[in-house]
C-alpha cells in the first residue's frame, strides 16, 4: 500500500515536471490516452497530476508486491521493515536516475537523429515532445530496473546476515 502511495506521488511529481518540458506531450496525447478532459479536474495541471497518480500507482503496487513478498525471507520484522525501506529507495532512486537519463537521450539525441514512434501531426515543440516520452520510456524501465536492484539486494541482505537465533536453535 505505502509503495503504492509512493509511485503515484512520484507520478504526479514526474508529469507535473515533464508537462512543464512539453504540455504538448499532454494535450496532444496523454489526454486522449486516458480519455480525460482537463475542464474535469479543473486545468491542465490538476489533469496532468490525475494522469500521473493512475499511470503509476499500479507500478508501485506490484513493486511493493514484489519486495514485500521477499521482505518475508528475513528472520525478524524490523530486519524485514529496514530492508523494505532501503530496497524502495533503490527503485526510486534508479527510476529518477534512469528518468534523468531519458532527458539527456531524448534531448541529445533522439530529438536530433528522430523517432519512429507515432507523433501527432500538428505538433509545434516536436523535440520537446520527443524529450518527454523519452523521459517517460526511460523511466519505467527504470523503475523495473530498480525492482530487481531492489530485489537482488533483499537476497544479498538476507543471505549475507547471520541466521536468527531463534532459527538457528531449530
Amino acid at each position: 500500500m505505502t509503495s503504492a502511495l509512493l509511485a503515484g506521488v512520484y507520478g504526479i511529481l514526474h508529469d507535473q515536471l515533464t508537462y512543464a518540458i512539453s504540455p504538448e506531450y499532454f494535450t496532444k496525447f496523454k489526454y486522449a490516452q486516458f480519455g480525460f478532459e482537463p475542464a474535469w479536474f479543473g486545468g491542465d495541471r490538476p489533469t496532468v497530476a490525475v494522469i500521473g497518480l493512475l499511470a503509476t500507482w499500479w507500478v508501485g503496487a506490484f513493486i511493493g508486491a514484489v519486495l514485500g513478498a521477499l521482505g518475508l525471507l528475513f528472520p525478524s520484522a524490523a530486519a524485514m521493515r529496514r530492508a523494505i525501506v532501503r530496497a524502495v529507495g533503490l527503485v526510486y532512486c534508479t527510476a529518477i536516475a534512469a528518468g534523468g537519463a531519458g532527458f539527456l537521450y531524448g534531448k541529445y539525441h533522439l530529438a536530433a537523429v528522430g523517432v519512429n514512434w507515432w507523433l501527432p501531426a500538428d505538433l509545434v515543440h516536436k523535440s520537446d515532445f520527443i524529450t518527454v516520452g523519452s523521459i517517460h520510456n526511460f523511466s519505467y524501465m527504470g523503475g523495473l530496473a530498480g525492482l530487481l536492484i531492489g530485489a537482488l539486494y533483499l537476497c544479498k541482505t538476507r543471505y549475507s546476515s547471520p541466521p536468527s537465533p531463534v532459527l538457528a536453535r531449530a
